[in-house]
């Protein structure tokens, strides 16, 4: 899909958040969630380690938070999803499952991704909801958020 106007503003928000899961240990990704008027409903990081929780991504914790503040129940419709880097299966589920309407992404994760690079579950024919996908928004910035974390944690 094509780009539209916002999407960087989108990507750039969730990479200031990102940057504060490291202070806990946590992989360096950022998530936020605007309604369909474009008002930011949730930010969100990966917070795996600061609450021993495999499921604490920032996709998850993004929305349920957003499921809260935008009051139609769980459902997400109208809304966009911007991440860093690409979902991974747990978490595209969950974005399918909460009806979001379009999802934005930084990076590309070719090892766990599920947004086409190893698997593309949010665009699986099968499935009841299909939202729009944009990928490799702001790329370079957003792997390389990456890369610095890992440089300095994996060395």
């Amino acid at each position: 899909m094509i780009e539209a106007s916002g999407d960087r503003e989108l990507v750039r928000s969730a990479l200031a958040v990102a940057s504060d899961a490291t202070a806990a240990g946590d992989v360096p990704i950022g998530a936020v969630v605007a309604g369909p008027d474009g008002r930011i409903l949730a930010r969100a990081h990966n917070r795996r380690e600061e609450l021993s929780d495999p499921t604490a991504h920032a996709e998850m914790l993004v929305l349920r938070a957003a499921a809260a503040a935008h009051g139609d129940g769980w459902r997400l419709g109208g809304c966009t999803l911007a991440v860093t880097v690409e979902p991974c299966t747990m978490c595209a589920g969950a974005l399918v499952l909460s009806r979001i309407s379009r999802l934005v992404f930084g990076s590309w994760e070719p090892r766990t991704g599920a947004v086409g690079s190893l698997w593309d579950v949010v665009r699986d024919g099968r499935l009841n909801h299909r939202p729009e996908v944009v990928g490799g928004v702001l790329d370079r910035e957003c792997a390389a958020l990456l890369a610095e974390f890992f440089g300095e944690h994996r060395m």
